[in-house]
This record gives structure tokens, sequence and C-alpha cells, in this order.
């Protein structure tokens, strides 16, 4: 039996653990990647480790969530991550460079190699052929200091691509309906793998949109092949010295096959408010829209950009809509000026907005109160805009830019012809914003810059033996990182504060969460399925550390969320039977007898509701390495205590 594509990648990196489908294993990891948002916490967990320098081929640290700087908060960070970067071989892009994923895709990624970062949507680069894995800030600092990443041994499933996408069909178009045949639930603890006759038709760029998206599955990563056309992207630029060839065995074996005809696919569109909640147009029809935003890390390319161009040629935004466009790299940006296509987009009367997140995690352009937003975003969960109230659509740049013109949402496929879009033979290449670590013999001349916003991590303690605690938070299905640890202008900025940032924690579900959990000392949280989905922000473990939560129990857990709980040693358990979820209430007093030795030797793990005499039966899926960071306090400890 041969290897798919992911399994011949994970088993060249495997340093642990038995390469067998739901075991707990061990993968060498190539490069990093950090953005300010969760780098700051990433970089103090660091240099808490002890290693001076990174052991890893090539990390870099991107700036481009917290460029909105309206007090002195971020751009403390920035300096901090730049002289981090400095001392200790990080190769640091500078705030303008661009959007993490974008950038990474252009300058950094290698197809073959293994990349983890602290950002869920890292898996774009899965594009040129990379394992690419979004991850926790702790684990991405492991990974630096030389350590090995774990994950489980996941299932992969064969997405079989035939035929051909239509005129203005797009790749967005074709995650959407990967998402509305598997949902936000139907990726989990399985690697996404694109194959058949159809791939060839894709773009790298286009293949990025797919893989960036996959994070909504909840999927660990997706991946194409590489093959001509990533040679080619990588020769555009300058880099075709990184290609490698790589497909999947013709006789390998799927745990799953999904079959996908690109040429019946229609232009789609995510309706409120999650990414699988998938409608084609016609089913929505002419829906009036008061703003269109283009950009993000999953439709920000040079090719997404040129065809808004084609389309708004000549054209004016609808008077009742607000346009904005944030192209996604230095590199699209300085490309679109030098073609012309800059001129297009501020002469149809776009608001041009700089090479970063920006209204992807709410940093700027909310909309008005119920305003009906259409976005080439990944994630429309509920107040991600900023605006409580807002109803956010994703959908393609071309169904973006057609819907800003005619103030409506309408069907790309009424533009008319589509011209060939064609990626230039050679991009522009500058990497003048990317600032190389000082060499080895000045490390100790650099000085570590530290505002007065960057606080140390909470420090976690050894597991109790015995966890007696009242419930400080009951909450539904479908919780995401959004809902624990809000991002948004207001917010973002204490990352690197967590005493001040937990404040904020849950304020979405439950404004008294953080007053009561404090009040409290120690709590427990309750919550139901797919509990913690979207981003890989530790700070959604982190303040719920901080503010003693001793323990999450739900019906089920995303995987970056649950590793984040076990890195800062708070226990993930799991209801046995999903229906003892309703025999809880806020404020019961629950008890975890011998709940260390239970951890420690995998026992049976029997809850008692003292308020109400129930025992419920819970289940702790950890591996052994699971079980001895959570008795060690997490991964800090744990890390400390084997070195």
């Amino acid at each position: 039996m041969g290897y798919t594509l992911a399994q011949k990648i994970l088993k060249d990196h495997l340093v642990s653990g038995e390469f067998k489908k739901g075991n707990s294993i061990a993968i060498k990891i190539d490069q990093t990647l950090t953005q300010d948002a969760t780098g700051t916490m990433a970089y103090l967990e660091f240099e808490a480790m002890g290693v001076k320098r990174v052991k890893t081929e090539k990390s870099v640290a991107y700036i481009d969530h917290n460029t909105l700087q309206s007090g002195f908060e971020n751009a403390d960070d920035h300096r901090f991550i730049g002289s981090i970067c400095k001392k200790h071989g990080i190769y640091f892009s500078r705030p303008g460079n661009g959007i993490c994923h974008q950038v990474h895709l252009e300058r950094f990624g290698k197809p073959g190699k293994t990349l983890i970062g602290s950002d869920s949507h890292t898996p774009t680069g899965g594009g040129i052929g990379m394992i690419a894995i979004g991850a926790g800030g702790m684990d991405v600092a492991v990974a630096m200091g030389g350590g090995a990443y774990h994950i489980v041994c996941p299932e992969i499933v064969k997405v079989e691509l035939t035929g051909k996408l239509s005129p203005w069909v797009s790749a967005k178009d074709v995650i959407l309906e990967v998402l509305r045949i598997l949902s936000v639930k139907g990726g989990v603890g399985k690697i996404i793998e694109y194959c058949g006759e159809g791939v060839k038709t894709l773009s790298v760029p286009e293949r990025a949109t797919i893989t960036n998206m996959g994070a909504e599955l909840g999927a660990t990563t997706s991946i194409f092949p590489s093959d001509e056309i990533t040679r080619e992207f990588l020769k555009a630029q300058k880099r075709e010295e990184d290609y490698v060839p790589l497909s999947a065995d013709a006789d390998a074996e799927y745990d799953m096959v999904v079959e996908i005809n690109l040429s019946e696919l229609k232009p789609l569109a995510a309706c409120p408010h999650s990414p699988d909640n998938v409608k084609s147009v016609e089913e929505i029809g002419n829906m009036k829209i008061d703003q269109v935003c283009i950009g993000s890390c999953t439709n920000s390319s040079l090719l997404d950009m040129m065809k808004v161009a084609h389309i708004l040629k000549g054209k004016t935004v609808h008077p009742d809509v607000s346009l904005s466009i944030a192209p996604g790299s230095k590199q699209v940006l300085n490309m679109l000026a030098e073609n012309g296509a800059l001129s297009v987009l501020i002469d149809a009367g776009a608001r041009i907005l700089e090479s970063a997140c920006g209204p992807c995690i709410g940093m700027g352009q909310s909309p008005n109160s119920k305003g009906i937003s259409l976005r080439t975003f990944n994630r429309n969960f509920e107040g991600r805009s900023g605006t409580k109230d807002g109803q956010i659509y994703l959908v393609s740049p071309e169904m973006a830019a057609i819907s800003a013109i005619n103030g409506y949402l309408t069907d790309p496929r009424e533009i008319g012809e589509m011209p060939e879009f064609k990626l230039p033979e050679v991009f522009t290449i500058n990497d003048n914003m990317v600032v190389p670590p000082v060499p080895e013999e000045e490390m100790d001349t650099v000085e570590i810059l530290r505002g007065p916003n960057i606080k140390p991590f909470p420090v976690s303690e050894p597991m109790e033996e015995t966890i007696e605690a009242g419930v400080s938070l009951k909450v539904e299905d479908n919780i995401t990182t959004d809902h624990i640890m809000p991002a948004g202008a207001k917010i973002l900025p204490l990352r690197s504060n967590i005493p001040a940032i937990s404040k904020f924690c849950f304020a979405v579900c439950d404004e008294e969460f953080h007053d009561r959990a404090l009040e409290m000392k120690k709590s427990i949280i309750i919550g139901g399925a797919n509990y913690g989905q979207g981003s890989s922000r530790e700070h959604a473990a982190l303040a719920p550390l901080y503010l003693g939560v001793k323990a999450v129990i739900v019906k089920s857990f995303a995987r970056i969320h649950k590793a984040n709980l076990i890195n800062a040693g708070i226990i993930p358990l799991t209801f046995k039977n999903e229906a003892d979820y309703d025999k809880i209430s806020l404020k019961d007093e629950l008890v975890l007898n011998n709940i260390r030795e239970l951890i420690k030797n995998d026992g049976k793990i029997v809850m008692v509701n003292k308020t109400t005499g129930d025992e419920i039966e819970l289940v702790a899926e950890l591996s052994q390495r699971d079980r001895e960071m959570l008795i060690d306090g997490g991964l800090l400890n744990y890390t400390k205590n084997n070195n």
C-alpha cells in the first residue's frame, strides 16, 4: 500500500511515536511563524525556556494584526518582537510588509517542509505542498527551541477534483462547497488532501485560498501536491531552487473521499454566522448590502486583486456601499501600483487599506448597525466584525466586487465574458521590509525592549489531588475563541497583558463571567459541542487560567483549543454521555476526586455534582505526554522539568 502526500511528509519528519492513525506522534518542525497578536506571548514563553538561538531552519515574526496604533501598546509590542528577533535568530517582517500567510507563501514556504504558526490559518502553506499547521504560541516557542510538535496521527480525507472552474466561479467557491459538505466539525482529526485532474487547473494562490479556509473545517491542515504549477510560482518568486515535486502514491488509501466536479460549481456565500452556513447566490437572492471588504489572508493575492480591478474598471462603487480593499502584501501592493490596477481601484471609489489583517479581525471597518457586509474573509462569527449585530457573508472577490458596484448581492456570472488572468512570469521582489537577525557573535549586544503593557504570562501550578470548584460558566455548542477571548481594536492591544485582557474573557456570552470567576478563585467551565473552534489564540486558555479555571468539561473540543488548554495546565474533559450536560447548572458545586491519580493512570473519572447529587462519568482523551503535562501544570513546567 502506498502513502498519501501528507503521510509521506509526516513520516519523513517523524521523531517519535508509532505512525498509526489515532496514535500520538511527534514531528520535527522546519519553519515557524508568529504574528503580533500571538507573538508577544510566544516570545515571552521562548525567553522563559532559556534557549539562546532558534533551532529551526527558518523562523519568521510578522506584524500584521495589531497595526492600528491608537495607543502605545501595539507599538511597544512591535518593538519588543523586533528586538527579540534580532537577538534570537528570527526574521522580522515589519509592519507594512503584509499578512503573514501571504508573505510566507511568496517568500519563505517550501514544498515538503513542516511549518507551525501561532495563527490558525497557517495551513495556507499547504497550497505549495507544505504540512503547515496552526498551533498555540507555546507550541511554536517549543518548536523554535528545537522541540518536536505533537499531534494525533490524523485520518486523511481525499478531495478528488475534476473538471475546471467556470468563468467567474472561484477557488473561494471550492472551499465553501467543501465546508457545505463536511461542516465546521467535519475536519477534526483529519488532513484534507486535494487530488485529481482538477488540481492542475488551479494556480498556487487559488490553492492557498482553499487550504487557508481548511482551518474552518477544524482540520489539522490541508495540502495540495507540489507540481509544475508550484515550480512556476516559485520560479516567478525567484525561488525555483526551493521546488521539489511531491504527490501521493497511485495506490495510496484514504479514510474518506469527497468528489467535487469544478465544472458544476456555482458562486456560493457563507451566511451569518458560520462558515459552513453555505448557500448559492440564487438561494440568497438580490439582497441589498451596506459594505464590502476585500482582502485577508484568504483572498488578497495579486491574482485576486487583478480580477477585482478588472470588474471595477470604469465603474463607481454604489453610493450606499462602503468598499475597502487591503492587498495582502507589499509585493502585491507594489505590483498593483506598477501595472496601474491600483489607480483603477482608487478611481472606482475603493478605500485602500494597508497590507494587514484589518477588518478580518475586527481591527477597523466595522459595519453599521445590522449592516450587511460582504467579505472575502474566512470567518463570520457573530460579533467578530466589531459590530454585534453585523450580518457578515463570506464571498469570493469576484462576487464582492460586482456587488459593490450594484449595491446588492450579485451573481458574478452576470459580468459577461471573463478574460484569462495569468500570474506574472516574474514577481517584483524586494525583501527590504524583512529584517534579518544579528550574527550569533553579536547576540549579547542586543537589548530587549519592553514596554509597560508587556506582563509575564500567568503561572500554572501542578495539578491538585482533588478539584472541588463551582461552575463559573455554562455555554452552548460551537463556542468560538472569539466568544472566549474576543479580538478587535479595543482588545487586541492587550494581548501581552493577560490581567488586563482577561476582563473581556467570555464577555460576549456573559458580561459577569470575569468578576464571578475572580470571586470564586477556582472554577470549572461547562460547554457544548465543538468548543473552542476558530482562532489558534492561546489567550483563550491563558485568560481562563489567570481567572482560576481548573477544568473545562464539554461535549467535544476543537483541536487547537484543546491543545492550548493542556499547554496551560487546564484539564480538558468530555462527557461520556452528552445528555449529562443537562445535569449541570451555573454555580453548581462539582468535585473531581483523586483527579491527579486518575489523569496520571488513565483511570475512570466520575464527577460528583454536590448540588444535585448526580454522578457523571467523564472522559479524558489524552496522550501520555498530555497527561504528564497536565500533572506538571502545563507545557512550560513540563519542558523545564524534562530538560
